[in-house]
């Protein structure tokens, strides 16, 4: 039957659609020979080096990340304490850390390589206690010796902990941390020329 509509004085015939007529389609197959549409490139996700990444978000202060970041070939010059003031503290703190146990001490020396120091001291602590111990009897001692502006971060429970003396800094850490962040490995990388003096030295 078909369905009319009047329209002012026209009349339209309106054909119903047939139960029997195939319904179209409203997306066509692909026929052969033509190109299929280019599926989306995936992202490339490079490899992180979890050492680099964990130290990029070491939080703590600017000298926690410099540490962390490696020496620096344009170091600015500095004002430098007296070399036997600096060798007289760095005495006091390595054997401080030796009389509460620390292990495998290691001074760098950083004039020339880094801005924020003249000596770096890493040691291992084997517990959060021992490291907060180690950071107090330092801490003291050297206010005892007159120095007056130190900064100690992290001594509670914490796996890294940093010492800033001045021209002195301090890195106490656990072994793991030690591991992951590799301080000495950065800073002892770029060590003097074979035959000059070395710039890392193990206690």
């Amino acid at each position: 039957m078909r369905a009319t509509t009047r329209t002012g004085d026209t009349v339209i015939a309106r054909k119903p659609p047939s139960e029997t007529e195939p319904k179209r389609r409203t997306t066509s197959a692909a026929t052969p020979g033509t190109a299929k549409p280019a599926a989306k490139a995936k992202a490339v996700v490079k490899p992180v080096d979890t050492r680099l990444a964990e130290a990029a978000k070491a939080p703590g202060t600017p000298r926690k990340k410099a540490a962390a970041a490696g020496p620096d070939k344009g170091a600015k010059k500095r004002p430098h304490a007296p070399a036997e003031d600096v060798d007289r503290y760095v005495n006091i703190i390595t054997d401080s850390i030796d009389g509460d146990k620390g292990e495998n001490i290691v001074v760098i020396d950083l004039v020339g390589r880094a801005s924020f120091a003249d000596r770096m001291i890493i040691a291992t602590g084997i517990a959060d206690r021992q490291i907060s111990a180690m950071a107090q009897h330092i801490d003291r001692k050297l206010r005892e010796e007159g120095l007056k502006r130190i900064l100690v971060e992290g001594a509670n429970g914490s796996d890294w902990v940093l010492i800033d003396a001045g021209d002195i800094v301090v890195h106490l850490f656990k072994a793991e941390a030690r591991e992951l962040y590799g301080l000495e490995r950065m800073w002892g990388a770029d060590l003097d020329e074979p035959g000059e003096d070395a710039s890392v030295t193990s206690l």
